[in-house]
């Protein structure tokens, strides 16, 4: 279970989020600039909140009070950005196996072998990146988060950069991650057609704060 108590102030913008999320899919969902991103960094490590807590898995990853903050490098969650960042010098197969090396794991060609299937990216392993489409760079910039084993996945607007036709063809696959595999998600959308296709839980955001927490029946409201 990942629990989030957080307080950020950015220049003007002040944000506070208080929010619990277990298994499944939870989307943090709201317009630009209602904090999104801002949460979703500083669970991975890369922000530092002004003052709260963060705990996954019984650990705390942040804690003011107690002056605990746990480096990003340590925290064993993977991170997908809106545009892949994939290494444009590398194959696919070498993008993938990048995530399981910096972690310092030791191959394992059966999980390897999984999530090549689990994507259906075993064609696009001998090309680079630039020879992909922006659905294609996606699903590999998926299964490099996975290959790192991470505890929990975060996507940040992982379709945002996509026409209609590419979000059709990868939101399936992200639908098959939310229901086949063990890695919870927090996931990062102001879709409301995206986040019904793939929450299992949704936490409203509204100017920096948590307005309401339930299921996609929020976005009708």
């Amino acid at each position: 279970m990942l629990v989030v108590e957080i307080e950020k102030k950015l220049g003007d913008f002040v944000l506070r989020a208080h929010f619990e999320a277990e298994g499944g899919a939870t989307v943090l969902f709201g317009a630009s600039g209602a904090g999104k991103t801002t949460i979703v960094n500083m669970i991975a490590g890369l922000l530092k909140p002004d003052r709260g807590r963060i705990v996954l898995d019984d650990e705390v990853l942040f804690d003011n009070t107690a002056r605990i903050a746990v480096p990003a490098w340590r925290r064993r969650i993977g991170y997908v950005f809106q545009e892949g960042r994939l290494f444009a010098h590398l194959s696919v197969k070498h993008n993938l196996d990048y995530g399981r090396w910096t972690c310092g794991h030791a191959a394992d060609p059966a999980a390897f072998a999984h999530v090549v299937e689990l994507l259906d990216i075993g064609a696009l392993l001998d090309r680079r990146p630039g020879k992909l489409s922006g659905g294609e760079r996606q699903r590999v910039a998926v299964g490099r988060a996975l290959l790192m084993r991470p505890r929990l996945l975060l996507l940040d607007e992982p379709l945002a950069s996509l026409d209609a036709g590419r979000k059709a063809e990868i939101l399936p696959y992200l639908q098959r991650l939310r229901d086949d595999e063990k890695v919870p998600m927090v996931y990062v959308s102001h879709d409301a057609a995206e986040v019904k296709r793939i929450a299992s839980r949704v936490v409203r955001l509204d100017n920096g704060g948590v307005i309401d927490i339930g299921g996609a029946e929020l976005l009708d409201t």
